[in-house]
Protein backbone atom coordinates (compact mmCIF):
# COMPACT_ATOMS: atom_id res chain seq x y z
CA UNK A 1 0.00 0.00 0.00
CA UNK A 2 1.31 3.57 -1.07
CA UNK A 3 0.91 6.56 1.53
CA UNK A 4 -1.47 7.65 -0.42
CA UNK A 5 -3.64 4.61 -0.91
CA UNK A 6 -2.96 4.72 3.23
CA UNK A 7 -4.13 8.10 3.55
CA UNK A 8 -7.19 7.33 1.13
CA UNK A 9 -7.98 4.45 3.51
CA UNK A 10 -7.45 6.45 6.86
CA UNK A 11 -9.33 9.35 5.37
CA UNK A 12 -12.21 6.75 4.71
CA UNK A 13 -12.53 5.08 8.02
CA UNK A 14 -11.81 8.24 9.96
CA UNK A 15 -15.27 9.90 8.18
CA UNK A 16 -17.47 6.45 9.41
CA UNK A 17 -16.03 7.17 12.64
CA UNK A 18 -16.79 10.71 13.09
CA UNK A 19 -19.07 11.81 10.85
CA UNK A 20 -19.04 15.14 12.21
CA UNK A 21 -15.46 17.09 11.51
CA UNK A 22 -15.85 20.61 13.03
CA UNK A 23 -13.56 22.67 14.57
CA UNK A 24 -13.99 22.35 18.56
CA UNK A 25 -13.16 26.42 19.17
CA UNK A 26 -16.31 28.06 19.63
CA UNK A 27 -16.94 30.71 16.99
CA UNK A 28 -19.68 32.71 15.10
CA UNK A 29 -16.85 35.33 13.81
CA UNK A 30 -13.65 34.31 11.97
CA UNK A 31 -12.16 37.45 14.05
CA UNK A 32 -13.05 35.11 17.12
CA UNK A 33 -11.43 32.16 15.44
CA UNK A 34 -8.17 34.26 15.19
CA UNK A 35 -8.55 35.15 18.40
CA UNK A 36 -9.34 31.55 19.99
CA UNK A 37 -6.55 29.69 18.32
CA UNK A 38 -3.75 31.89 19.63
CA UNK A 39 -4.89 31.22 23.11
CA UNK A 40 -5.02 28.12 22.39
CA UNK A 41 -1.68 27.15 22.35
CA UNK A 42 -0.30 24.87 25.15
CA UNK A 43 -4.16 25.36 26.42
CA UNK A 44 -7.29 23.06 25.86
CA UNK A 45 -10.22 24.49 23.00
CA UNK A 46 -12.48 23.59 26.40
CA UNK A 47 -10.95 26.01 28.43
CA UNK A 48 -10.10 28.50 25.78
CA UNK A 49 -13.99 28.30 25.06
CA UNK A 50 -15.01 29.62 28.55
CA UNK A 51 -12.08 32.30 28.80
CA UNK A 52 -13.46 33.96 25.19
CA UNK A 53 -16.69 34.05 26.43
CA UNK A 54 -15.80 36.98 29.35
CA UNK A 55 -13.55 38.66 26.68
CA UNK A 56 -15.82 38.92 24.24
CA UNK A 57 -18.71 39.98 26.64
CA UNK A 58 -16.36 42.93 27.35
CA UNK A 59 -14.53 43.16 23.98
CA UNK A 60 -17.67 42.44 21.19
CA UNK A 61 -16.04 43.40 18.06
CA UNK A 62 -13.15 43.82 16.60
CA UNK A 63 -12.71 47.63 17.55
CA UNK A 64 -13.55 47.31 20.35
CA UNK A 65 -10.49 44.78 20.87
CA UNK A 66 -8.34 46.76 18.81
CA UNK A 67 -8.90 49.84 21.67
CA UNK A 68 -8.59 47.71 24.43
CA UNK A 69 -5.85 48.19 26.99
CA UNK A 70 -3.14 44.87 26.62
CA UNK A 71 -3.04 45.02 30.38
CA UNK A 72 -7.07 44.11 30.70
CA UNK A 73 -6.62 41.73 27.47
CA UNK A 74 -4.00 39.81 29.35
CA UNK A 75 -6.17 40.02 32.46
CA UNK A 76 -9.09 38.27 31.05
CA UNK A 77 -7.16 35.36 29.33
CA UNK A 78 -4.16 34.84 31.82
CA UNK A 79 -6.06 31.30 32.73
CA UNK A 80 -5.40 30.26 29.05
CA UNK A 81 -1.22 30.64 30.15
CA UNK A 82 1.09 32.89 28.35
CA UNK A 83 -1.07 35.79 28.88
CA UNK A 84 1.39 38.45 28.18
CA UNK A 85 2.15 37.31 24.77
CA UNK A 86 -1.08 36.03 24.07
CA UNK A 87 -2.85 39.58 24.98
CA UNK A 88 0.23 41.54 23.31
CA UNK A 89 -0.46 39.46 20.08
CA UNK A 90 -4.16 39.95 19.85
CA UNK A 91 -3.97 43.35 20.44
CA UNK A 92 -1.57 44.07 17.61
CA UNK A 93 -3.88 41.16 15.71
CA UNK A 94 -6.91 43.58 16.02
CA UNK A 95 -5.25 46.80 15.35
CA UNK A 96 -3.94 45.37 12.28
CA UNK A 97 -7.25 44.01 10.70
CA UNK A 98 -8.61 47.87 11.62
CA UNK A 99 -5.69 49.29 9.99
CA UNK A 100 -5.21 47.47 6.73
CA UNK A 101 -8.35 45.05 6.47
CA UNK A 102 -11.25 47.43 7.60
CA UNK A 103 -11.80 44.90 10.31
CA UNK A 104 -11.91 41.95 8.21
CA UNK A 105 -10.06 39.00 8.32
CA UNK A 106 -8.42 38.75 5.07
CA UNK A 107 -8.93 35.66 2.63
CA UNK A 108 -5.28 35.46 2.07
CA UNK A 109 -2.92 32.43 3.41
CA UNK A 110 0.24 34.86 2.99
CA UNK A 111 -2.00 37.88 4.47
CA UNK A 112 -3.06 35.89 7.06
CA UNK A 113 0.49 34.74 7.99
CA UNK A 114 1.68 38.59 8.62
CA UNK A 115 -1.09 39.02 11.36
CA UNK A 116 0.93 39.38 14.74
CA UNK A 117 0.30 35.75 16.34
CA UNK A 118 -0.96 33.97 13.46
CA UNK A 119 1.92 31.14 12.01
CA UNK A 120 0.85 28.44 9.28
CA UNK A 121 -1.41 26.02 11.79
CA UNK A 122 -3.42 29.07 12.59
CA UNK A 123 -3.67 30.46 8.96
CA UNK A 124 -4.54 26.75 7.35
CA UNK A 125 -7.39 26.82 10.22
CA UNK A 126 -8.43 29.87 9.24
CA UNK A 127 -8.82 29.32 5.64
CA UNK A 128 -10.21 25.57 6.19
CA UNK A 129 -13.09 26.40 8.34
CA UNK A 130 -14.27 30.15 7.63
CA UNK A 131 -13.25 30.25 3.83
CA UNK A 132 -13.80 26.68 2.76
CA UNK A 133 -10.22 26.44 1.32
CA UNK A 134 -8.03 23.82 0.88
CA UNK A 135 -6.02 23.27 4.25
CA UNK A 136 -4.05 21.17 6.22
CA UNK A 137 -3.38 21.91 10.55
CA UNK A 138 -0.47 20.29 11.72
CA UNK A 139 -1.20 20.80 15.27
CA UNK A 140 0.01 18.08 17.73
CA UNK A 141 -2.92 15.58 16.83
CA UNK A 142 -2.16 15.76 13.42
CA UNK A 143 1.93 15.43 13.79
CA UNK A 144 1.37 12.35 16.48
CA UNK A 145 -1.05 10.26 14.30
CA UNK A 146 0.62 10.71 11.10
CA UNK A 147 3.85 9.44 12.44
CA UNK A 148 2.33 6.62 14.14
CA UNK A 149 0.00 5.68 11.30
CA UNK A 150 2.73 5.89 8.86
CA UNK A 151 1.74 8.52 6.46
CA UNK A 152 5.15 10.54 7.48
CA UNK A 153 8.32 9.14 8.51
CA UNK A 154 9.86 10.42 11.90
CA UNK A 155 8.82 13.96 10.19
CA UNK A 156 8.06 16.53 13.61
CA UNK A 157 8.53 19.98 12.11
CA UNK A 158 5.07 21.09 11.82
CA UNK A 159 5.89 22.45 8.35
CA UNK A 160 7.74 19.49 6.79
CA UNK A 161 4.14 18.02 7.99
CA UNK A 162 1.99 19.71 6.16
CA UNK A 163 4.13 19.62 3.21
CA UNK A 164 4.62 15.78 3.08
CA UNK A 165 0.95 15.61 3.88
CA UNK A 166 -0.27 17.83 0.92
CA UNK A 167 1.53 15.39 -1.63
CA UNK A 168 -1.05 12.30 -0.53
CA UNK A 169 -4.20 13.95 1.18
CA UNK A 170 -6.60 15.36 -1.59
CA UNK A 171 -6.69 18.95 -1.00
CA UNK A 172 -10.94 18.52 -0.39
CA UNK A 173 -10.02 16.70 2.46
CA UNK A 174 -7.48 17.97 4.15
CA UNK A 175 -9.43 19.97 6.44
CA UNK A 176 -11.95 17.82 7.91
CA UNK A 177 -8.95 15.02 8.14
CA UNK A 178 -6.89 17.14 9.99
CA UNK A 179 -10.24 18.00 12.46
CA UNK A 180 -10.99 14.09 12.64
CA UNK A 181 -7.29 13.29 13.66
CA UNK A 182 -8.11 15.71 16.82
CA UNK A 183 -11.02 13.83 17.59
CA UNK A 184 -9.21 10.20 17.20
CA UNK A 185 -5.89 11.88 19.18
CA UNK A 186 -8.27 12.62 22.28
CA UNK A 187 -10.89 9.57 22.12
CA UNK A 188 -8.60 6.10 20.51
CA UNK A 189 -5.35 7.36 19.55
CA UNK A 190 -4.06 8.93 22.97
CA UNK A 191 -1.29 10.46 24.22
CA UNK A 192 -1.11 10.53 27.61
CA UNK A 193 -2.55 6.80 28.47
CA UNK A 194 -1.72 3.77 26.24
CA UNK A 195 -3.71 3.75 22.32
CA UNK A 196 -6.41 1.74 22.80
CA UNK A 197 -5.38 -0.04 19.92
CA UNK A 198 -7.87 -2.84 19.98
CA UNK A 199 -10.22 -1.10 19.46
CA UNK A 200 -9.40 1.21 17.03
CA UNK A 201 -10.98 1.40 13.32
CA UNK A 202 -7.23 1.45 12.30
CA UNK A 203 -5.63 -1.33 13.64
CA UNK A 204 -5.26 -3.33 10.93
CA UNK A 205 -3.85 -1.03 8.41
CA UNK A 206 -1.31 1.77 11.42
CA UNK A 207 1.75 1.48 11.19
CA UNK A 208 2.44 1.51 14.95
CA UNK A 209 0.05 -1.12 15.35
CA UNK A 210 1.72 -4.00 13.24
CA UNK A 211 5.32 -3.06 14.29
CA UNK A 212 3.97 -2.99 18.29
CA UNK A 213 1.36 -5.35 19.53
Amino acid sequence: MTKKQLALAVIERLKQEYPMADCTLDYDEAWKLLVSVRLAAQCTDARVNVVVEGLYEKYPSVEALAEADVEDIERIVKPCGLGHSKARDISACMKMLMEQYGGKVPDDFDALLKLPGVGRKSANLIMGDVFGRPAIVTDTHCIRLTNRMGLVDGVKDPKKVEMELWKIVPPEEGNDFCHRLVLHGREMCTARTKPHCDRCCLQDICKKRGIEQ
